[in-house]
């Protein structure tokens, strides 16, 4: 992982006062409600949080869901998933769909107070018979008990994405409704063996909204990006904390050298 970690970066960083838009992802936007000024590190100063490995299982159930979803956009018709949890929705056909999904651009919309291009990439996006639009999110996980709802601290990120999504689609002219939905896929770990397979529980999870505070965390992050000093650090911010822990550490060893 070290050799692609460039822990000093001097590209995608805003400088104050530069009139070209810059470009902060609805990722950033959760990290700066996360941790300010990890935030600002990674914007401001060009280091950012060492990255975590990807998920290849989760990126293929991701891939093989818009695949079927697909194929039902083009004959509009319903996907047995959404029959099952008696939803009047089809995948939704728009000429920008793909683009909508397409990761490092993505839904995008500017900021005109802060001169700031927010994105972010969807992963669906369906329609009702009376032409209003649904947010979709595509989650995979393994657990003993399928997820069934979103009311865990943790997946408080998950919301804030949701509604960031429906806020970036309505600056696009979209009709979006306040409910989305998380379209659950738990794979199942007590199955007596693999077998070259995994079966999934699917459950779609709707959630209801509001993208009300999307626009003063704009205000606010901008605010920040152009303060002269690195803010404090978010209250549960693990990074933080280890980088302090460290810090501490490295100066008791010093102050113990002769």
């Amino acid at each position: 992982m070290s050799r692609y970690y460039n822990p000093q970066r001097s590209r995608n960083l805003y400088l104050p006062g530069d009139p070209k838009p810059f470009r902060i992802s609805r990722s950033k936007i959760d990290l700066f409600c996360s941790c300010p000024r990890c935030f600002y590190i990674d914007r401001r100063l060009g280091t950012g949080q060492p990255p975590g490995y990807p998920f290849a299982i989760n990126s293929a159930v991701d891939a093989l869901l818009k695949k079927e979803f697909d194929s039902h956009r083009k004959t509009a018709t319903k996907h047995p998933i959404q029959a099952h949890a008696g939803l009047d929705l089809i995948p939704a056909q728009h000429r920008l769909i793909d683009e909508w999904r397409e990761n490092f651009k993505g839904v995008q919309a500017t900021h005109a107070a802060s001169n700031l291009i927010i994105t972010g990439a969807i992963d669906d996006l369906w329609i009702d018979p009376e032409g209003v639009y649904y947010v979709v999110d595509y989650k995979a996980t393994a657990k003993a008990i399928p997820v069934k709802a979103l009311d865990q601290e943790w997946q408080d990120g998950y919301k804030r994405q949701m509604e960031v999504y429906q806020w970036l689609l309505r600056q696009n002219g979209l009709d979006i409704s306040d409910t989305g939905y998380f379209v659950y896929c738990t794979g199942r770990s007590e199955a007596p063996s693999f077998n070259a397979r995994v079966d999934f529980d699917i459950h779609v999870i709707p959630y209801t909204g509001s993208d009300d505070w999307v626009e003063s965390v704009i205000q606010s992050l901008h605010a920040c990006l152009n303060g002269n000093e690195v803010p404090a650090p978010g209250p549960a911010c693990d990074y933080c904390a280890y980088a302090k822990a460290v810090q501490g550490h490295t100066s008791q060893a010093q102050d113990s050298l002769p």
